[in-house]
């Protein structure tokens, strides 16, 4: 396996830890709304993937699928809210946590056998999620917390919609044209004041255009030089990531609460990926 492919592979973790950073620094440090932010945000994602296509002679308005943007706007726009409250670690791994035990999940409700390793890593990393929102000194507010479960929900099922496409980029360019009606509706409806001059609106061009448009391109690109597990729990690295830019970036505090529960959730992930290697 060329370095080069793990390095583009860590530049994609890197852009999609990214994604967290910038939502919080724009809705803490500047005066943009999560509305707004999810309009900049996706409206600058469709224009990019839009043009990378097209520059690779494809149209990407015939690509996707409404219940695919239906799911990619309701993760856009609960991350976007939830960040006004939780974190830049904390809600990346609820988001992460919610994604991967959704995709589990469903697999499990579609007739997959888990073994007994597989099962207890569920569980571990289903307690983790639990603990991390139980109520404490330390605790996100519930209700941001929930958003971003929604949120990372919402990719899971996006993530299954998506699963053995063959074109997975057209498809989410296609995806991020059609999320575009839903943004400006939320924009209009939510009616938060705003100024092109906010650097918040800087902060939804990078996260939409280079984080998550950029990214996304990255790691499709590396994605068929991969093992699938290698690729999962490769992505294992995006909450660690966040947290140490938040740390970094934000002065967020790393607690006790979220060590532990990255622990339970990440290390029952493992549990399951690998366990399912070994069956298969």
């Amino acid at each position: 396996m060329p370095v080069s492919t793990y390095l583009f592979a860590c530049l994609a973790m890197i852009a999609f830890a990214a994604n967290s950073l910038l939502c919080r620094m724009a809705l803490v440090e500047t005066d943009i709304g999560p509305a707004t932010f999810t309009f900049v945000r996706l409206l600058s994602g469709a224009l990019i993937l839009s043009l990378f296509i097209q520059f690779k002679g494809h149209k990407p308005a015939r690509q996707g699928s409404w219940a695919g943007a239906i799911a990619l706007f309701c993760y856009a726009a609960g991350f976007s809210f939830a960040y006004q409250h939780v974190t830049t670690g904390t809600g990346a791994l609820l988001l992460f946590g919610a994604v991967q035990i959704t995709m589990i999940g469903i697999g499990f409700f579609r007739g997959e056998r888990f073994s007994m390793a597989q099962s207890a890593g569920f569980l571990i990393a289903f307690c983790g999620l639990v603990y991390l929102v139980l109520p404490g000194v330390t605790a996100p507010p519930l209700v941001s917390a929930s958003l971003m479960i929604l949120a990372g929900v919402s990719w899971g099922v996006y993530s299954i919609l998506g699963k053995g496409v063959a074109a997975p980029l057209l498809m989410t360019s296609g995806n991020f044209l059609r999320t575009t009606p839903f943004a400006v509706v939320l924009f209009l409806v939510m009616a938060e004041p705003f100024s092109m001059s906010d650097p918040g609106i800087i902060y939804g061009v990078l996260s939409g255009a280079i984080a998550s448009g950029l990214g996304y391109a990255l790691w499709y690109f590396v994605l068929p030089e991969l093992k699938a597990t290698n690729a999962a729990t490769l992505q294992l690295s995006v909450p660690v990531i966040a947290t140490f830019m938040g740390w970094l970036f934000l002065n967020e505090t790393i607690t006790i609460r979220i060590v532990l529960a990255s622990l339970a959730i990440i290390g029952g992930i493992v549990l399951v990926i690998k366990s399912k290697r070994s069956v298969n």
